[in-house]
């Protein structure tokens, strides 16, 4: 049986995750195995637990051995307490509690009153009953904790009992201690992890292929800035044995499209996006930005058929497609990495667009993606 983590050995381990260590990092640190690391990291759901202490105006260690003291040495209890400068019913009851005059010891006093501090009061989604159902409707809505959070201050402007910190949530989440949101809540949150994390990693890209690709440095400002609607950025989300979808987002507004294709030929793929793209309105038809994938070597054809702009990034510049590389983590909640996505139909596609297009975003001042297209296009118009 492996020996408990010591306080120093667990603030080392909490101070190392809070820092982005590795499981293996922190267990070399403690001289552990990583597993042992993540079940004290799992027990707790990722939150470091909260250090206990006292409040300033109650009895303290080092006063309750001036009273043993002056208990052993037959003072009476005004004089304990005039030395202690506190009143004389405090020490009284302080002695009476434990034992009386010839009883009282400071230590056992002591660990009796830590005993007697722990009224641990029941979290505020269990104290709130409505709330907790808001909020549980919102994940089953695969809202993540800040939206729901932010989306509450917009639908209970007025209603402070309707307030919860995002943080407070994916506690309630991954804390199952509090045994107020059940388990299977969380695989709707985007990750799907069972404990909060505090780094992230990278995304790979694919090597240039593209001919006479025209350069996104060449992009017009408007589409740099935002300004107006219709220059979009796309990519593949790529699935197990070989299956992939196309993913557009639309850089002012972040509204989604998916793209169901039957392989990722340059030819399928151009002639998928390019049915898609010609369902939108012309004002919403202005650029596409792409990486340099070989799906979009016939990036000429593509743009003959859609009237539309193809500007490709630098190699190795997952950034310059920030809204795209966003969207399709988030599509991860529903598309895991490895899942075959070849059996994925396109109403199926077209339901998880609309979800995230109906999530708030903060990037958008807590407007969906659908909200935003609709001002944009109606201003514009």
């Amino acid at each position: 049986m492996s020996r408990k983590f010591t306080p120093e050995e667990r603030a080392v381990l909490w101070r190392g995750w809070r820092s982005g260590w590795t499981l293996t990092k922190i267990g070399q640190e403690l001289n552990r195995q990583a597993c042992s690391v993540y079940q004290v990291l799992r027990r707790d759901g990722g939150f470091a637990p909260r250090i206990r202490s006292r409040a300033a105006g109650v009895l303290q260690s080092a006063e309750r051995e001036e009273i043993s003291r002056g208990l052993a040495a037959g003072r009476s209890i005004r004089e304990i307490a005039r030395e202690l400068s506190r009143a004389a019913s405090t020490v009284n009851r302080e002695i009476a509690r434990n034992g009386g005059r010839h009883s009282y010891r400071a230590s056992d006093a002591d660990t009796r009153a830590w005993q007697r501090a722990r009224r641990p009061q029941k979290c505020l989604l269990a104290r709130r009953p409505r709330l907790r159902q808001w909020v549980t409707q919102h994940l089953r809505r695969d809202w993540s904790p800040r939206q729901i959070a932010i989306g509450l201050q917009r639908s209970f402007p007025h209603d402070p009992s309707m307030r919860i910190s995002h943080e407070t949530i994916y506690r309630s989440l991954f804390v199952q201690a509090r045994n107020v949101l059940k388990e299977e809540l969380v695989r709707h949150l985007r990750r799907g992890r069972f404990m909060r994390r505090p780094n992230a990693h990278g995304h790979r890209t694919r090597a240039p292929v593209i001919v006479d690709g025209v350069s996104i440095h060449q992009r017009p400002a408007e589409a740099d800035d935002r300004a107006v609607p219709g220059h979009w950025e796309g990519d593949l989300l790529m699935g197990g044995t070989g299956s992939q979808i196309a993913t557009l987002v639309e850089r002012r507004s972040r509204y989604v499209m998916l793209v169901k294709l039957a392989s990722k030929d340059s030819a399928t793929v151009t002639k998928a996006l390019a049915a898609k793209i010609r369902t939108l309105p012309a004002e919403l038809r202005r650029s596409l930005t792409w990486d340099r994938g070989s799906e979009m070597v016939a990036h000429k054809e593509f743009s003959v058929a859609t009237d539309l702009k193809v500007y490709f990034c630098d190699p190795h510049s997952p950034w310059q497609r920030g809204s795209n590389e966003n969207t399709n983590g988030l599509l991860r909640q529903y598309f895991p990495k490895g899942a075959d996505l070849s059996h994925v139909t396109q109403p199926e596609l077209n339901r998880v667009a609309r979800l995230l297009n109906e999530r708030p975003r903060e990037t958008l001042k807590w407007l969906t993606p659908l909200e935003a297209l609709r001002a944009t296009v109606a201003s514009t118009g």
